[in-house]
């Protein structure tokens, strides 16, 4: 059972947000936070599997709480709920911890398919918000020094950036490509050292900024 956290001061559109995670057997509605200091004082406690976070609420935006959970390092994996006005909060997401993003009208299907992405390790980045997210990347620094061009990513490494890009966690990478998990690892390892990120949702972000990936 996937144990989620919603994050939304509108009430209407969480209760909406429950009735539908409500409807799936493998997914658990196990607490609501009405606001940024209401989430940041029970996600520690509660270490729920996925947070699902608005980003605009009062008291503590949800940047704030990505950026208080990111420091005590209790940040659980995270997708943000955004709105097509959001493209600069995303990019500051991004670079506050956040595995991925979705729009606010995205499908059940869809909904629970990111979420069982995220809490497997994996990452969503929703094409629908991609494009308008890439052009803001061009001021997204990176983690770390990197060759500019990078060094290029062998096949099998574009293969499984790919395969990022789709959602896909390590273990389904894994059994796509007939690789164990541990050897997807250090392929992953090797993506993020080349691209100069830390994390899977910007090397995924700066491969198609370069065109490595469409």
């Amino acid at each position: 059972m996937i144990r989620v956290c919603l994050v939304e001061d509108q009430t209407i559109v969480r209760q909406g947000l429950r009735t539908l995670l409500d409807l799936v057997d493998d997914i658990e509605v196990v607490a609501e936070a009405v606001d940024g200091e209401d989430a940041v004082s029970r996600i520690p406690d509660l270490a729920p599997d996925v947070v699902l976070l608005d980003m605009r609420m009062p008291k503590l935006d949800g940047l704030g709480v990505l950026k208080q959970l990111n420091a005590q390092h209790r940040l659980p994996p995270t997708i943000i709920l955004t709105t097509f006005d959001d493209d600069t909060t995303v990019l500051d997401g991004i670079r506050a911890g956040a595995k991925g993003f979705l729009l606010k009208d995205v499908s059940l299907d869809q909904l629970t398919s990111a979420i069982r992405t995220v809490a497997e390790g994996g990452t969503q980045i929703q094409p629908a918000v991609t494009e308008r997210i890439l052009k803001g990347l061009e001021g997204l620094p990176c983690d770390f020094p990197s060759l500019d061009p990078p060094d290029p990513l062998t096949q099998r490494e574009t293969e499984i950036l790919r395969l990022m890009a789709g959602g896909y966690s390590n273990r389904e990478i894994a059994g796509a490509l007939d690789l164990a998990e541990g050897t997807v690892k250090n392929h992953i390892s090797s993506i993020l050292s080349k691209l100069g990120v830390r994390d899977r949702t910007r090397s995924v972000l700066k491969a198609v900024q370069l065109g490595l990936i469409q």
